[in-house]
């Protein structure tokens, strides 16, 4: 089961790990060369397509909508799933281990006996290998972005239960911590965006961040990795690519390759918040 009293002390290990990695190096850098015809895509909310993420359980699956890769392929994957309003799964395992973030809805994931702890949008949570668990919605619409370094994800009975290294971790989003420009060079002086480092892969060089737009802004993020994914998980950003404006709500996702510009605008009165995969660095200037 896990305790609820140990999330923040795990934000405040983040801050202190994330401080102590990204700033090793304060010395500035030569900027990257740019490639010369950037691979981008985006893909809008209401264009994605949806299907049963468990068809074994019918009209009683979630359902799923695969971002990046492919859940049934040996390879990294990013997946949205979608829950109705009450539902439970039963007590289950994966034979893989994956991360995940609350986009809309409120949503429960852990040990079968654990008290329920609903998790909103922002909220993050990892559920390890062979591990026990259940998974539970309420809310009219619940979405979550679903990770994994290799597939196939697949669901088994708890009987195929294993003990392992790894532990679940849950970081409701008010225990989220942030860093501005002054605590992390990954933000240029003159941006007001802020980011949180959620986890780090030192096998693959991956890793998963969020980054918040404050309201009224524009930014443009350097992306230097060979892959980059990702996904309004709040607020909304609108996207410029090939002389146009994409207006990105939550849920929708955005990807590229190399070192690529991404220039984003947030018009509203609220924030936005990304959450980023990749296997480069980030940069972020104002405008």
């Amino acid at each position: 089961m896990r305790i609820k009293g140990t999330i923040l002390i795990l934000g405040l290990g983040l801050l202190l790990i994330s401080c102590a990695q990204k700033e090793k190096k304060t010395s500035v850098k030569k900027a990257p060369k740019l490639t010369e015809n950037p691979t981008k895509k985006v893909l809008l909310y209401k264009d994605i397509q949806w299907g049963k993420l468990n068809p074994a359980r019918g009209d009683n699956s979630p359902l799923a909508a695969t971002l990046w890769g492919d859940r049934n392929a040996e390879v990294p994957t990013g997946f949205l799933a979608k829950f109705k309003d009450g539902f439970s799964s039963p007590p289950h395992i994966h034979n893989v281990t994956y991360k995940a973030v609350v986009i809309k809805g409120t949503i429960h994931n852990d040990d079968p006996k654990a008290e329920m702890m609903w998790m909103k949008s922002g909220s993050f949570w990892t559920q390890p290998a062979y591990q026990p668990h259940i998974t539970a919605a309420k809310g009219n619409v619940n979405i979550a972005l679903v990770e994994i370094d290799q597939g196939p994800y697949l669901v088994k009975p708890i009987e195929e239960a294993k003990t392992t290294y790894e532990r679940p971790i849950n970081i409701d989003k008010t225990n989220v911590v942030w860093l501005g420009h002054n605590q992390t060079n990954w933000i240029s002086k003159n941006s007001n965006a802020e980011i949180s480092f959620l986890w780090e892969n030192k096998t693959s060089s991956s890793q998963g961040l969020f980054v918040k737009i404050p309201p009224r802004t524009k930014m443009k993020l350097l992306s230097t990795g060979e892959a980059f994914h990702s996904v309004v998980i709040k607020g909304e950003v609108d996207y410029f690519i090939s002389n146009s404006i994409n207006s990105l709500v939550a849920g929708s996702y955005f990807s590229s390759k190399l070192n690529t510009f991404h220039q984003l605008e947030n018009k509203k009165d609220k924030e936005a918040v990304l959450y980023i995969n990749t296997n480069g660095k980030v940069m972020i200037e104002g405008k």
